[in-house]
């Protein structure tokens, strides 16, 4: 239960110290993805915004749409341009809100395995291996009708 209130204290309780960076880097590692989506997505949005728009002093869209001739952006001269280039920010605006979106989700994902690991690790904390187990991994000939089989044998033996 202590991995529910503070991510990594689960590890800690459970004397797993080395996996505690583990479960900070993959919280740092999503919401950097997070934010890097997010930062996108905005630029983006007000590039489609400001590219849609009548009003000629906005033009942070330039800045994405390189080594083209402004020109050829007017939606009278050349309609099929101007499609072509709000098609693909718009294409752009959908890619980064996905992976916004999806990251978010990996943010629940990731709170969830580090309470899962930690409440694994403690149930296993006390289990006990002893030599009265044995496993054996064998071949073995199956019967199969008209031809014969080959497959793997499981043996597992517990003494007491």
């Amino acid at each position: 239960m202590l991995a529910v209130a503070l991510p990594g204290i689960g590890q800690v309780y459970n004397k797993k110290y080395w996996k505690v960076p583990f479960v900070y880097a993959g919280f740092g590692g999503i919401i950097y993805a997070i934010g890097l989506n997010s930062s996108r997505y905005n630029i983006y949005m007000q590039a489609y915004q400001d590219f849609t728009d009548k009003v000629p002093e906005t033009n942070s869209y330039e800045v994405l749409i390189k080594n083209v001739d402004p020109s050829t952006y007017d939606p009278l001269l050349y309609p099929e341009n101007y499609a072509w280039y709000k098609e693909r920010i718009l294409r752009q605006i959908d890619y980064y809100k996905k992976y916004r979106d999806l990251s978010y989700i990996g943010v629940a994902a990731w709170y969830l395995f580090t309470i899962l690991d930690a409440n694994v690790d403690a149930s296993l904390f006390n289990y006990d291996i002893n030599d009265n187990l044995e496993l054996g991994i064998a071949p073995a000939q199956l019967p199969l009708p008209g031809s014969p089989g080959m497959g793997m044998s499981v043996n597992l033996r517990v003494t007491f």
